[in-house]
């Protein structure tokens, strides 16, 4: 802050342009893709059914796959919506998670190292959603299945990492909070694991015998996925919760 006096425009510039708290920074993050999956999912049912739930087998199906569910107009344009304006917050958030880490582990090298795998992890599995989401597979089927293993294997790794640093914490901080978020983080995790086994049982197990309603059950555990990880992102509520988004302009941007 600069010294001297000022006037009240000089004051009323000082204020920040936008100042909002991380909680209703986190929770209006998670809700766009929530809204826009859900969305998805019910107009597919509603007006796509035959076509959204067809697989190769013929065989009665129930549910689309989320591929199926955001491949079609208007699904395709609320989905890419939904996931453009949640790009760039989580891009912020995994910074901002970054930075902390860098704060807590300062003295500790194998932390450090996992914060900077932690980083690139959380913004490569960002970038995997953008692109499955931005590459339907009706477009160009390998570039969505591309992007879809990019968002599924960097997704697991992060969270693996970000246990086992918040593991670290809780042994060496006796914020309630904190412990809260990591027994979440750890239960999310195991949970989402596990979601990916079974659907990908299931998916195997579709190609294999084409047998009744087998696809639709890879289809719900493949949401399971899905809002377990939006809930492990979720927990930024606890981590972050006293702090602020703020934008402002610099100083040196308001004096000449």
């Amino acid at each position: 802050m600069l010294q001297g006096p000022y006037s009240s425009l000089d004051r009323d510039r000082d204020r920040p342009l936008v100042r909002l708290p991380f909680t209703s920074f986190a929770v209006a993050t998670v809700l766009l893709p929530v809204t826009g999956f859900i969305a998805c999912v019910f107009i597919s049912l509603l007006y796509h059914f035959e076509d959204s739930t067809y697989t190769h087998c013929q065989v009665p199906n129930y549910l689309p796959s989320i591929s199926s569910a955001i491949s079609r107009v208007p699904e395709r344009y609320i989905w890419r919506s939904c996931i453009g304006l949640h790009s760039a917050p989580r891009y912020l958030v995994a910074v901002a998670y970054f930075n902390f880490y860098r704060r807590r582990f300062s003295a500790r090298l194998p932390e450090l190292l996992l914060s900077a795998l932690a980083l690139i992890c959380s913004l490569t599995e960002n970038t995997g959603l953008v692109l499955l989401t931005y590459v339907a597979s009706t477009e160009s089927y390998k570039v969505h299945k591309n992007g879809f293993i990019t968002f599924i294997a960097s997704s697991l790794l992060h969270m693996l990492i970000t246990c086992r640093l918040w593991h670290v914490i809780r042994r060496h901080y006796v914020n309630p909070e904190e412990k809260t978020s990591y027994i979440w983080k750890l239960r999310l995790f195991l949970f989402n694991v596990s979601c990916c086994a079974v659907a990908a049982y299931f998916f195997r197990r579709h190609n294999k015998f084409c047998e009744t309603g087998v696809y639709t059950v890879f289809a719900a555990f493949e949401y399971l996925v899905v809002f377990s990880n939006m809930a492990f992102h979720m927990t930024a509520f606890w981590d972050f919760g006293n702090t602020e988004v703020m934008v402002a302009t610099l100083p040196e941007d308001k004096r000449f």
